[in-house]
């Protein structure tokens, strides 16, 4: 496996606003992918709330669920992201429905028992106004791996307002350093996972 091998990204963008209303969730997933496309990864972005994802915790819940349709992309993917934004400190209630439905994938297994989504490499972004976001990350770590992704070291980046401010990341003028700097951590590594994870899967059962 090269160093430029082809890989691919999916951005989860969990805004509680539907498209075309801008969204920092939807923005700091794009710079994922921006810096991710250095190392050689091609993406896109679906924000989740403008399809009809079904409450529940199987891959398919019938009767117009259109979860399948965004799992589809996910497993072409070698790199999820989830993007979503904070509200009263917590992940949005769309973060917490993806999460749900990928609860699903522990009893999708290949050959050797593997879960389906264990070769995946997952990462996350969080923005919001106030704060939260150590602990969104904390959350959605556990839950991805769980299901059997792979966390990247500084597999994260995140930006928050200061106490009780009300500005958004999309209305800043430029991008802090410090975010940006840890958005091109985030990709390398990921990058650099996913590639060693199609080399060397892990073992079956």
């Amino acid at each position: 496996m090269t160093e430029t091998a082809s890989l691919r990204a999916l951005a989860l963008v969990c805004s509680l606003k539907p498209s075309p209303a801008p969204s920092s969730s939807d923005l700091i997933a794009r710079q994922i992918l921006g810096e991710l496309a250095k190392h050689g990864v091609t993406g896109n972005v679906v924000r989740v709330v403008d399809s009809d994802v079904k409450p529940g915790v199987e891959v398919d819940m019938g009767d117009g669920d259109e979860w399948p349709a965004i799992r589809e992309q996910m497993m072409a993917a070698d790199i999820l992201i989830v993007s979503t934004p904070t509200w009263v400190g917590h992940m949005s209630s769309v973060a917490q429905r993806v999460l749900e439905r990928l609860d699903g994938e522990l009893s999708e297994t290949d050959g050797s028992g593997r879960p389906l989504v264990a070769g995946k490499v997952a990462v996350v972004s969080v923005v919001g106004n106030e704060d939260g976001a150590h602990k969104i990350v904390a959350d959605l770590f556990q839950g991805l791996n769980d299901i059997g992704f792979t966390i990247p070291s500084q597999g994260s980046t995140y930006w928050n307002d200061q106490a009780m401010g009300g500005t958004d990341y999309m209305d800043l003028d430029e991008t802090p350093e410090a975010v940006a700097s840890t958005t091109a951590t985030l990709a390398e590594n990921a990058a650099r996972l996913a590639r060693a994870l199609q080399a060397t899967p892990y073992p079956g059962r």
